[in-house]
C-alpha cells in the first residue's frame, strides 16, 4: 500500500538525518529552541478556535495522487497571500512522495508570524525535536500509522515541546482512537491514505463521533464553493485546503470568500 511506502521510506530519511545530527544534538537544539522561541501551540490552538471557520493554507509541491502540483505563484508570494486570509500555515516536509523538506518551512517561519503546522508522518522521537527547531509551532499526528501507546507518548512530548497537535483520523476506529489522548484538534481527512481516493461525505458521516467540545478540521478534496457549503453544513470548525489554493493565481481571494459563506 502506498501509506506503508511512505513510512518505510519515511524511516530511511531519519537515519540520513540523524547521520547529520544526533538524536542526542537534536533534542538539544530543541530544548534551545523553546527557551528563545515564541511560537507555541497557543497560537495554533487560539486561530484555529476563534469564532467563525479557520483555515489552515498549505504550502506543497507534490502528493502521491496527483503528482507535481503546478503552483501559480513562487513561495515567497504564496505566503504573503497566506499572511492575509489564512489562520495557519501547513508545511509538507516529506521528502520522497510530496517533494517536501525542511527548508520550506525555515523559508515560512522568517517570512510569517502564523502558527506552521508541520505536516509529515510522524513517526520517531526525533521528529518532534527537529519540528521545535526548525520553527513549527504544530504537528500532525495520523492516526492510522501509529499505535495507541505511540499517540499518547507523542501527543505528550509535542504538549511538552510547546507543539500545538493535529490529530487526524479517517473512520470511526481512528476517532475512536484518538479520542483516547483527549486532544483538543481533530481533523477527519476525507482522503483514504490506503488508496488515496476522496469523498467529502466521510466527513458528514464521521462529525458525529467528535464531541463538540473538539475543535474539528476537515481536511482533503475542498476545492470549490459546493465543497465548502457541505462542509459548513455538516459543522466543521475549520478546512485544511492544499491543492485548490495552490493551483490558484489568488489564495486570498478563495479564502475570503469561503470565509464569508
Amino acid at each position: 500500500m502506498i501509506l506503508e511506502t511512505i513510512v518505510r521510506d519515511k524511516r530511511i530519511r531519519l537515519t540520513e538525518h540523524k547521520a547529520r545530527i544526533s538524536e542526542t544534538d537534536m533534542r538539544r537544539l530543541a530544548e534551545d529552541a523553546m527557551k528563545v522561541g515564541s511560537h507555541t501551540d497557543d497560537l495554533f490552538y487560539k486561530n484555529m478556535s476563534k469564532p467563525g471557520i479557520s483555515i489552515i493554507g498549505e504550502f506543497k509541491q507534490a502528493s502521491p495522487s496527483l503528482g507535481k502540483i503546478e503552483s501559480k505563484i513562487n513561495l515567497m508570494d504564496r505566503i504573503d497571500e497566506y499572511n492575509e486570509c489564512v489562520d495557519a500555515i501547513s508545511c509538507l516536509t516529506e521528502e520522497d512522495h510530496f517533494n517536501g523538506n525542511t527548508d520550506y518551512l525555515k523559508q515560512i517561519r522568517a517570512k510569517s508570524a502564523l502558527p506552521i503546522l508541520r505536516k509529515d508522518f510522524m513517526i520517531e522521537e526525533y521528529q518532534f525535536y527537529e519540528a521545535r527547531v526548525i520553527g513549527s509551532d504544530a504537528v500532525l499526528l495520523i492516526t492510522a500509522i501509529l499505535d495507541d501507546a505511540q499517540m499518547k507518548d507523542f501527543y505528550d512530548l509535542s504538549r511538552e515541546l510547546g507543539l500545538g497537535v493535529l490529530v487526524e483520523t479517517h473512520d470511526e476506529y481512528e476517532i475512536e482512537r484518538a479520542l483516547k489522548i483527549d486532544p483538543r484538534i481533530v481533523g477527519i481527512n476525507n482522503r483514504n491514505l490506503k488508496d488515496f481516493t476522496i469523498t467529502l461525505e466521510n466527513t458528514g458521516r464521521l462529525r458525529k463521533y467528535v464531541p463538540d467540545d473538539k475543535i474539528l478540521i476537515a481536511e482533503s478534496g475542498i476545492m470549490g464553493d459546493e465543497d465548502v457549503k457541505y462542509l459548513k453544513g455538516v459543522g466543521v470548525d475549520g478546512f485544511l485546503i492544499g491543492r485548490a489554493f495552490m493551483e490558484s493565481e489568488s489564495p486570498s481571494t478563495l479564502a475570503i470568500r469561503w470565509k464569508n459563506m
